[in-house]
């Protein structure tokens, strides 16, 4: 077992967080990713309303006795989201710990802190952690340039952005963008990181609410199998890259593009539709370098075991009996 600051502050037996992805981060995951001892968040926007979000905490609850949370994403949309109310939702279910993402959470933060809700909030850039701290978060998720979904406009990898934002704040740091594996594990917490988040890593796994075709993809990719579609709206987002995804890049190399202009090849349902329908080339799904590491679909159990394991031998072992001078 590693024990660190966070997974005493937050009640998890693991350092490893499955963080919210659209589409994915539904009960039949997240309660897996519980009862393996990591944390695992519903991703709120995933359900088309705050009541279908109340049913889903609930449905959740029916399959784990362990803590879980509940991701909210501010993001731009393509229709407008009644944050408000997914948020009292979140508060009056009862769930004690939510992991926001996008833009600055600080309107949400009063209702979420009168909950008694710890909020980790994830960030993909120092001054945004900073910012974050500030306001009242509980910890910081920082995501590198390698992540899946939207890595921002800096474009710093986490070897990089995770000790610096280390050097920066106070309250627990997770390293998210990259990770899936042992080693990665072991990084994060040399880097200064206190566990880790993984998102493409648990999509491939028994219990994803995915098509295994869209599990098998990723066995097979490697770490180039990913693309950055919304540069040029300053929007980056990763996606895996497939005839979409490179319709979507070619749109936006001629300029002068707005969403307006590719709206039918990345609008969500067409993509949660492929991940469902296990067409690969169907719509647009997120996907993260870490793709070239992942080389089996394993149970969450398995999954979490293992790398808990193989990194309490990587400490013990290679890094104990490394020569120093």
């Amino acid at each position: 077992m590693i024990t660190t600051r966070f997974t005493e502050e937050f009640g998890i037996r693991h350092p490893i967080v499955q963080g919210g992805m659209q589409g994915v981060a539904r009960a039949e995951l997240v309660s897996a990713v519980a009862n393996a001892g990591a944390l695992g968040f519903l991703t709120a926007l995933t359900q088309p309303t705050p009541e279908a979000l109340a049913e889903e905490i609930e449905r959740t609850r029916g399959m784990t006795d362990e803590p879980f949370g509940v991701n909210i994403t501010i993001l731009p949309t393509l229709k407008p989201v009644p944050y408000d109310q997914y948020v009292q939702v979140i508060c009056d279910s009862g769930v004690k710990i939510v992991e926001t993402a996008g833009r600055n959470p600080q309107p949400m933060m009063p209702a979420l802190k009168s909950a008694g809700i710890k909020v980790i909030h994830k960030c993909t850039s120092v001054r945004h952690a900073v910012k974050a701290e500030t306001i009242g978060c509980d910890a910081i998720s920082i995501d590198g340039f390698e992540c899946a979904g939207h890595p921002g406009e800096d474009d710093i990898p986490g070897l990089i952005l995770i000790p610096c934002a280390a050097d920066r704040v106070r309250i627990p740091l997770i390293a998210s963008g990259g990770f899936g594996d042992a080693r990665g594990l072991v990084a994060a917490l040399a880097l200064g990181a206190e566990g880790i988040n993984m998102g493409t890593r648990f999509m491939a796994t028994q219990e994803a609410p995915i098509h295994d075709k869209i599990k098998q993809r990723l066995v097979e990719a490697e770490e180039r199998d990913t693309t950055l579609i919304f540069r040029s709206m300053r929007n980056t987002a990763r996606v895996f890259k497939n005839s979409v995804a490179d319709e979507v890049v070619a749109i936006e190399s001629k300029g002068g593009t707005t969403i307006e202009d590719v709206k039918h090849l990345v609008i969500g349902d067409r993509g949660r539709d492929a991940m469902a329908d296990g067409e690969v080339d169907g719509g647009i799904w997120s996907a993260g370098m870490v793709a070239g590491l992942i080389h089996d679909i394993p149970s969450c159990h398995e999954l979490v075991e293992r790398i808990v394991s193989e990194a309490s031998a990587l400490i013990a072992g290679r890094l104990a009996q490394a020569q120093v001078g």
